[in-house]
C-alpha cells in the first residue's frame, strides 16, 4: 500500500521535487543513454531542443555526445505516442509502440483520409521503404520520398510525412543515423536488434511507474495525458504499481512520486537557488497535462505565444518559470533573458546563475 503524506506544499516545492527526479538538480542522470532511459521518453519534435534537453541532466556533456548517441543507435527517435517525436531507449520503442500505436494511428484516420491514404498505400509505401534500407542501408527522407513516388504513392504535401511516421507507428521504419542536422531512415528491426516484449497490462504498468519516478510528483491525468493511456486504464496501472510510489495528497489532488524523491521532503529539498536555460519543448514544462503548478496561467501564452504549439525557452528559478531566453544562431553571445517581472526583472544573482547557464550552453555546443 502506498505511503500518503498529506501536506501544505507550495507550487515551488513541487517543481523543484520535479527538477529533482528529472536529474535537473543534483548530480544529474550520467550519460546520455542513461538520462533518455531514465526519462523514458523525451519530447523531440525540435532536434536541437532535444539535444540540450538531454545535455542539461547530463553535466560536462557536449551536443556531440548527443549526437553520437543517436549515430550509435544508443538511443532513438520516434513518434512512440501523441503522434510527437521522442527521444527514447531503442530497447523500450517496440513495446511502447504496441501499446499506443493502435489508438494513434485510429486517431489519425480523418487526416489519412484527407491525405488520401489507406492500407493498400501504407502497404505499397511499406514494400519500397524496405527495398531501399533493407540490407544495413540508411536513407534520407528525400532518398525515402523518391522511393514513395517510385511506388506510386506521392509524398506532396504531408503526404510523405504521414507515410513516414505511420511506417515507424507500425515499426517498419525508424530514423537512424545523423546527416547534418536531418536523421537518416533504417529499418527497425536492423537499427534495433534487442526489443523488450511486454503485453498492454504489464507495460502500462511499467510506463506508468517509470513516468512517476522521473517526472513526479505527477498526477494520474499527467500520465494519461503524457502517455495517450486511456485514464481507465491508467487508474487500473495505477492500483498495480501503487505499493511501489508515495502519495501526496495536496489540496485534495494526488500526486504520486517515487519515495526516493519523496524523501528528499524531510531535508532541504535541492534546487532553492537553481537558475535553469531550459529548451523548448522541455519535459519539466510539456511532461504534464496541468501546467499550472511550475507555470502561472496568466503568463502561459509567453511561452507558447498565440498558442502556435512553438514552445519557447524557459527560465526556471527554484521550480518555477519565470520567463523566456534566447540565445543568438551563433550561440557565442550571453542569452538574453526576458524576465515575467518586467518592472523589476532578474535578481542579480538570478541574473549571474542566467549567465552561467548561457555559459555552459555554449560550452555544450562546442562554441
Amino acid at each position: 500500500m502506498a505511503a500518503v503524506v498529506r501536506a501544505r506544499l507550495s507550487p515551488g516545492i513541487l517543481g523543484r521535487l520535479r527538477l529533482a527526479s528529472q536529474g535537473l538538480v543534483g548530480a544529474g542522470l550520467g550519460t546520455v543513454p542513461a538520462a533518455v532511459r531514465w526519462m523514458t521518453a523525451m519530447q523531440a519534435q525540435d532536434l536541437q531542443a532535444a539535444f540540450w534537453a538531454a545535455g542539461q541532466r547530463v553535466p560536462g556533456s557536449r551536443v556531440a555526445d548527443v549526437r553520437a548517441a543517436l549515430d550509435r543507435g544508443e538511443i532513438v527517435r520516434s513518434w512512440p505516442m501523441r503522434g510527437t517525436l521522442h527521444l527514447l531507449a531503442p530497447e523500450d520503442l517496440k513495446w511502447m509502440l504496441a501499446i499506443t500505436s493502435g489508438r494513434l494511428i485510429r486517431g489519425l484516420a480523418g487526416r489519412h483520409r484527407q491525405l488520401d491514404i489507406g492500407a493498400a498505400d501504407a502497404d505499397a509505401a511499406q514494400e519500397a521503404a524496405l527495398r531501399l534500407v533493407s540490407g544495413g542501408r540508411a536513407a534520407t527522407r528525400a532518398e525515402l520520398f523518391q522511393a514513395f513516388e517510385r511506388a506510386g504513392q506521392s509524398p506532396a504535401g504531408q503526404r510523405g510525412i504521414h507515410l513516414l511516421g505511420l511506417l515507424c507507428q507500425r515499426g517498419c521504419l525508424v530514423q537512424g543515423p545523423l546527416e547534418g542536422n536531418q536523421q537518416r531512415v533504417v529499418a527497425f528491426d536492423e537499427w534495433i536488434t534487442d526489443s523488450r516484449t511486454l503485453g498492454r497490462e504489464e507495460g502500462i504498468a511499467e510506463l506508468l511507474l517509470r513516468y512517476l519516478y522521473s517526472h513526479g510528483p505527477a498526477s494520474e491525468r499527467d500520465f494519461a495525458w503524457w502517455s495517450g493511456i486511456p485514464l481507465t486504464e491508467t487508474r487500473a496501472a495505477l492500483a498495480a504499481v501503487k505499493g511501489e510510489l508515495v502519495e501526496l495528497d495536496v489540496r485534495g489532488t494526488s500526486y504520486w512520486l517515487s519515495p526516493e524523491t519523496a524523501a528528499l521532503l524531510d531535508g532541504v529539498v535541492p534546487g532553492g537557488r537553481s537558475v535553469l536555460a531550459l529548451p523548448g519543448f522541455d519535459e519539466f514544462l510539456l511532461g504534464y497535462a496541468d501546467r499550472s503548478l511550475v507555470l502561472p496561467a496568466e503568463h502561459s501564452d509567453k511561452i507558447v505565444p498565440g498558442g502556435n504549439g512553438v514552445f519557447r525557452k524557459t527560465i526556471v528559478a527554484a521550480g518555477q518559470v519565470v520567463g523566456t531566453w534566447t540565445a543568438p544562431g551563433n550561440g557565442r553571445s550571453a542569452a538574453a533573458a526576458e524576465p515575467f517581472d518586467t518592472v523589476n526583472g532578474l535578481r542579480p544573482a538570478a541574473q549571474k546563475s542566467l549567465e552561467l547557464q548561457a555559459a555552459k550552453y555554449r560550452r555544450f555546443l562546442g562554441t
